[in-house]
């Protein structure tokens, strides 16, 4: 195998990327437990199960870059801020020349009930802004996603506020658990295919 170093030093497998693995949210402190940013966190959760980390900075986004059962993925938290993600989404798909049907996005969804997860092959935006910002840089909707439940908004509470809070003391159990079920759900879309992570984890 071939080995190259990434801009902290550190050895790594050289050659090409089978799968990216993106995960939207807002970079910044303040954001980092938001609702807005499940698909953070199953990155991140991700790339820890497998020992990879999150040291390249190139194209507006934080990458991970290693071995997950077996396949080359390149693990991708774009830092554009939610509603530009498709910036650096369309510019780290160019750079690895990965096919859009080998790309899957994760994040959240108000029209889901908390913790529930739906994968899907392709599909619209369904009002979400960083899905919008991707599919109208790639030009195209034919690329698979995986959706984590946040549930509806309390009361008259609106959408844009509720997501940008963070999850309350009696959500965080459910959440966590759909996390670790998300990262499952990866591994066997990497491991036995779509069609079969769809039948196992589909709510």
């Amino acid at each position: 195998m071939k080995l190259s170093f990434n801009l902290f030093g550190r050895v790594q497998p050289a050659g090409p990327i089978e799968w990216l693995i993106v995960g939207l949210g807002n970079p910044g402190r303040q954001y980092a437990a938001n609702r807005h940013n499940v698909g953070f966190q199953v990155a991140d959760r991700l790339a820890a199960a497998h020992q990879l980390a999150f040291d390249q900075r190139r194209h507006q986004a934080h990458i991970a870059r290693g071995q997950i059962c077996g396949v080359a993925v390149a693990i991708v938290k774009p830092q554009t801020f939610m509603n530009l993600s498709g910036k650096a989404v369309s510019a780290v798909v160019r750079f690895y020349k990965v096919p859009l049907e080998r790309m899957l996005v994760i994040y959240d969804d108000l029209d889901l009930p908390l913790g529930v997860l739906r994968l899907r092959e392709s599909g619209g935006a369904g009002g979400h802004h960083g899905m919008e910002s991707i599919i109208n840089s790639l030009n195209s909707r034919d690329f698979p996603r995986l959706r984590i439940g946040i549930g509806r908004p309390p009361g008259q509470l609106p959408p844009e506020a509720y997501v940008l809070q963070d999850f309350s003391e009696t959500q965080r159990p459910i959440i966590e658990e759909a996390y670790q079920r998300a990262v499952e759900a990866v591994q066997v879309v990497l491991q036995d295919g779509f069609q079969k992570a769809m039948n196992q984890f589909n709510g």
